[in-house]
């Protein structure tokens, strides 16, 4: 005959249930990875999204006369009507077509790397030198380089080849700017390509050679498809650079000339913020340029994910 009473044991086991909770794990390994989460999301906020809500906002105030005078979007239909920043968004279309070429060279050279062809040892020796280097020095080697009585165009003149305008001519001096920027900075993507490397399994690569593939073969159909996500990855922050970190080169080799034919919109805020002392419109152009890099970027993990769904 049992008792009225309730047992203690299974009353002790009902509370560490309880204290356990649904998930049948104790709620302060529960709660454990949102502290150790807390001061990166507060980082974040304070000191990213918060200045990010503060310049969009910023971006429908007035300047000059009308500072702080909400104004609407009269900012924004300046930009438009404005043709250095018209210049400014064609220039960003010419960075997201040679966005490949600036992903495919340290992938490939990763690829080198990684399969030990002839000369590896050279690429893994110097592939990281040019990152260490400033912007203004790159800049400013280059200029050397390239002036037109430089020493480029003195070894081109002696196989007879004429000289050219390198930071002169509005048609090539754009994708010289690129291609430096290219060169000093392929380093950090070549590093995280070979990180990505790291996690390919081998298996596969030793199974093409077995079958005979050609190292296109392999690059197509084995690394590609197994670096995917390092891929997609190298593209966002590749085009992130490309479109916020070229001022330093900008500055010094063309001042966004000539003829406007460098004008990027990182350029075009800063002149509006330092020089005309316009900090809404500023804001207006970085609002502006956030959103293109959002868009752009996310198309491209859109298509990067289907190309490798298909392949």
């Amino acid at each position: 005959m049992r008792s009225g009473r309730a047992d203690p044991a299974a009353t002790d086991t009902s509370r560490r249930r309880v204290r356990r909770g649904a998930s049948g794990r104790p709620r302060g390994e529960r709660l454990a990875p949102y502290l150790l989460v807390a001061p990166a999301v507060l980082i974040i906020v304070v000191l990213r999204l918060y200045p990010l809500v503060l310049g969009v906002n910023f971006s429908f105030t007035g300047d000059g006369v009308r500072n702080g005078t909400a104004v609407g979007l009269d900012n924004y239909r300046e930009l438009l009507a404005d043709p250095l920043f018209r210049t400014a968004l064609g220039n960003v279309g010419w960075l997201v077509l040679l966005l490949p070429v600036a992903v495919a060279i340290p992938g490939l050279l990763a690829t080198f790397i990684y399969l030990r062809v002839p000369g590896h040892r050279v690429y893994r020796s110097v592939y990281f030198f040019p990152a260490v280097l400033s912007p203004v020095i790159v800049g400013a080697i280059f200029n050397l380089l390239l002036a037109f009585d430089g020493p480029l165009n003195t070894v081109l003149g002696s196989v007879g080849v004429p000289p050219t305008d390198w930071l002169g001519d509005p048609d090539i001096a754009k994708f010289v700017v690129v291609g430096v920027h290219v060169w000093a900075t392929f380093g950090m993507s070549l590093v995280v390509f070979l990180a990505g490397f790291a996690t390919l399994d081998s298996a596969l690569l030793d199974a093409a050679r077995v079958d005979g593939a050609s190292l296109p073969q392999v690059i197509r159909h084995v690394i590609v498809p197994g670096l995917s996500r390092t891929i997609q990855f190298v593209f966002v922050t590749t085009m992130i650079g490309m479109l916020t970190s070229m001022f330093g080169l900008l500055y010094v080799m063309t001042s966004g000339g000539p003829e406007g034919s460098t004008y990027l919109p990182e350029y075009y805020i800063w002149i509006q913020q330092g020089q005309m002392n316009r900090p809404a419109l500023a804001s207006a152009a970085s609002t502006a340029l956030f959103v293109i890099m959002l868009v752009v970027g996310l198309l491209q993990i859109h298509l990067l994910r289907r190309a490798g769904k298909e392949s």
